[in-house]
């Protein structure tokens, strides 16, 4: 039991993602049926904000603010003063997920935007890092460097996806239905 708890600990962003994605599945489950596109996207989009932004960059700031000694540790490194410093990033981040969940497209696109440029580069540490240091730790190249990647791809696209469904709900509203539309032709 103790061996799970800090596999799902060690591996927050892993972990914080498929609970988002549990989580959004129950939510589509108790939903009428037929679910449409949008309907899907949209819980899909708001449990990522809410568990693989805010919760998981809550966790960064808790982990590098209070347990720098551990997190340091954890990614191969020396405790330094700038582990709070990303911790503070990290709980804004967090905020911005946070207000993003049942926030508008713009919120969403700030909560999928900042933080992407913070794993990115991050990601590219972490590379930096393998070859110039051989750090092959856990925490510099194991899920969380993966996940550095998969956590930005996988926000840019839902994103994309619920601005492509607004934009096409804002012209449908606009001209109205199909059947409307028809019917004034």
């Amino acid at each position: 039991m103790n061996t799970m708890i800090r596999l799902v600990l060690e591996n927050f962003t892993l972990s914080f993602l498929v609970l988002g994605l549990l989580v959004s599945g129950i939510s589509l489950w108790k939903q009428k049926r037929p679910l449409s596109t949008s309907i899907i996207i949209e819980a899909l989009f708001a449990y990522f904000l809410l568990f693989s932004i805010g919760c998981s960059f809550f966790y960064n700031f808790m982990m590098h603010s209070f347990f720098g000694e551990t997190a340091a540790r954890y990614i191969g490194w020396e405790q330094s003063p700038f582990q709070f410093e990303v911790g503070t990033a990290s709980l804004g981040y967090a905020v911005v997920g946070f207000l993003a969940f049942r926030g508008s497209l713009g919120m969403r696109a700030a909560a999928v935007v900042g933080p992407s440029m913070f794993l990115l580069g991050a990601a590219g540490g972490h590379i930096y890092q393998m070859i110039t240091a051989h750090n092959f730790a856990p925490g510099n190249a194991g899920v969380i460097f993966y996940t550095d990647i998969l956590i930005p791809l996988i926000g840019f696209v839902l994103l994309g996806l619920q601005w492509r469904y607004e934009k096409a709900a804002q012209s449908l509203s606009k001209y109205g239905t199909s059947s409307e539309i028809e019917r004034k032709s």
